[in-house]
This record gives structure tokens, sequence and C-alpha cells, in this order.
């Protein structure tokens, strides 16, 4: 299974918008595998970062697909983005 997690969550998606939503809604945004879905991503980001997704909402950009998750209150956006390289 952590082979379909690093192939669903390519990178993080670092913009202005993106860090003012880790601040304010406990948000992140990553870059995903186009042809993932809304489950995987949540499944992914739950099994390698140890948390809890309550939404997932998707977007097809320049870059690729992204995907911006906003975590449950249990846990921090800013902690979670330190662990996946938004800092």
């Amino acid at each position: 299974m952590s082979e379909l997690r690093h192939r669903i969550l390519l990178h993080a998606y670092v913009t202005e918008k993106s860090m003012d939503e880790m601040e304010r809604q406990n948000k992140l945004e990553f870059v995903v595998d186009r042809r993932a879905t809304r489950a995987q991503v949540k499944r992914a980001i739950e099994e390698l970062y140890r948390c809890k997704v309550d939404k997932v909402n998707t977007k097809i950009v320049r870059v690729g697909k992204v995907a911006t998750v906003r975590l449950t209150k249990e846990y921090s956006a800013e902690d979670i983005g330190s662990r996946a390289g938004v800092f």
C-alpha cells in the first residue's frame, strides 16, 4: 500500500492562497495523480501522515490535479504541512 500512497500524492502544492487556507481553515493542498479519486486521496493522506481528513475537494489546474484537504479539528494543518514539506 505504501507504493500506492506515493503514487497518489505527488507533492504539496504551495501558493499564497494555500498558505492562508492552512493557517485560517486547517486545509492543505497536494498535487495528486489525475486518476486518483477523493476516497483514495483521503485514505493515502490519513495513512501517510497519521491524521483524520474531514473533506477532500479536487480541481484540475495547469500543473495537474490538485486536492484540497480539510483536516479535522484535532489535527493541525501546519504540523502536517511541515511533515509534508510545505515549509
